[in-house]
């Protein structure tokens, strides 16, 4: 049953609601906790008093305080996925918002910045399609997920464009997707080895250094302010959750074949993978771009 704009913002404000309340419990926690570690360092320096109920105490207080923030964070995922059904259902009826190019670019460095961040617990390793980790083989990207494509122009040049899904092809074991670029709109049906899903969570570096691509490492990258990838390597590591990686693009003005670092966010930087052509890059001479 489709989604009504009425239906859509009562969840959101439903939502909205359970994450004030689950804030005001995690500031309940967090100071029941602060006290309970202060009782705990106070009892180190004390012969009489035994430590082990104290520590599982804070331990129990730590896991619920844990517990409280990942709920919060599923009501935002849950919001999240509201917008974008509603924002689906708009596209198939027909009513598409015309989104001005300094717009669009807006939108896509929030959507890698307000990307999930994976924060696991004790022991647990990052999923795929978190940082680097790619998809599983048999992965299917669901409806209005973005990916990179490798499309046609209207030069019938293949470039890896950033693209929304519209829809797999069960039958065809393959993908229809569309151009993310307002100026072009394009659709495109297209095989699997040709659409690569982009993560879904952020890796933490300081965690999960694992799901980063290591320096020198070769990748496509989004250009800034572009919505094509382009051939590239590895500069810098993000050191913080926050921050992006530092990549080299590959430039023939260049003297060494390569241009400054520029800084692009986990979200669009994927594994390297070359076209037909064996050209340098998926989407042309960045000289030209």
């Amino acid at each position: 049953m489709p989604l009504t704009a009425e239906s859509a913002a009562q969840q959101i404000q439903d939502r909205l609601k359970d994450i004030q309340q689950h804030i005001h419990i995690v500031d309940e926690e967090r100071r029941r906790a602060e006290n309970s570690i202060s009782s705990l360092v106070r009892s180190l320096h004390a012969t009489n008093q035994k430590v082990k109920p104290l520590l599982k105490a804070s331990l129990l207080e730590a896991s619920q305080e844990e517990a409280t923030i990942r709920a919060a964070l599923a009501k935002i995922h849950e919001i999240r996925s509201i917008r974008n059904e509603r924002r689906i259902q708009a596209r198939n009826a027909g009513n598409k918002e015309a989104i001005r190019r300094g717009a669009l670019m807006k939108m896509v460095q929030l959507s890698a910045q307000t990307l999930p961040l994976f924060v696991g617990k004790l022991g647990e390793r990052a999923p795929a399609l978190c940082g680097a980790i790619p998809a599983e083989g048999n992965y299917v990207a669901k409806v209005g997920d973005n990916v990179a494509a490798l499309a046609k122009g209207i030069d019938e040049e293949e470039n890896w464009i950033l693209a929304e899904v519209v829809q797999f092809l069960h039958r065809q074991n393959k993908y229809d997707v569309i151009d993310i670029d307002e100026e072009q709109k394009d659709r495109h049906v297209l095989s699997k080895r040709k659409v690569i899903p982009l993560p879904l969570m952020r890796a933490n570096p300081e965690t999960d250094g694992h799901a980063l691509f290591p320096k020198d490492t070769v990748v496509m990258a989004l250009y800034p302010q572009t919505t094509c990838f382009y051939k590239a390597i590895v500069h810098r590591l993000p050191q913080t959750a926050t921050e992006d990686y530092e990549v080299l693009f590959e430039d023939s003005s260049y003297m060494n074949g390569y241009a400054e670092p520029l800084p692009v966010a986990q979200r669009y930087v994927i594994a390297y993978r070359p076209t037909k052509k064996g050209a340098s890059s998926g989407s042309g001479n960045l000289s030209s771009a």
